[in-house]
């Protein structure tokens, strides 16, 4: 499966979808806001990083992969969640790039805020770009060799 850019996602998305999503995220923020309130900034930053989004959005590709297969008179269920399991393997490879963000951000926060955000958004991209292009690569060599094992 091949990642692409569909801005004709937009257009299958349903109204009450978007709202799902509008009223899970939030859900989430107001949740992160009573716990930061009640426990410290701390604690509830931590509830910020709540993936209330990823799980609306998850179902919503895996529904739209499925809806599409069966329209053309196919089961979809496999597409489907082959579609939400790209989706969470991107949201993973991502969250090693917002690790990296934040350890480079903590490292230089101290000298200067512009540089540390500067330096943090380089680290973020070249860890997410260098974490999808070895997944890539890895998933590449192993079907190869798997291919080679089988033929």
């Amino acid at each position: 499966m091949l990642v692409k850019l569909s801005t004709s996602a937009l257009r299958q998305t349903r109204w009450y979808e978007y709202g799902v999503r509008f009223l899970l995220g939030g859900l989430a923020t107001v949740f992160a806001g009573v716990m930061s309130a009640r426990f410290g900034v701390a604690i509830g930053g931590l509830f910020l990083a709540l993936p209330a989004i990823f799980c609306a959005s998850a179902t919503l590709i895996e529904s739209h992969e499925r809806r599409t297969k069966e329209k053309a008179g196919l089961s979809g269920r496999r597409r489907g969640q082959q579609a939400a399991a790209l989706d969470a393997t991107g949201a993973g490879l991502g969250s090693l790039g917002l690790a990296a963000f934040a350890a480079t951000f903590y490292a230089l926060v101290a000298a200067s805020v512009i540089i540390a955000f500067a330096a943090a958004i380089l680290a973020w991209a070249a860890v997410s770009v260098s974490a999808w292009w070895l997944r890539r690569k890895l998933r590449i060599t192993a079907h190869v060799k798997r291919t080679e094992r089988q033929g």
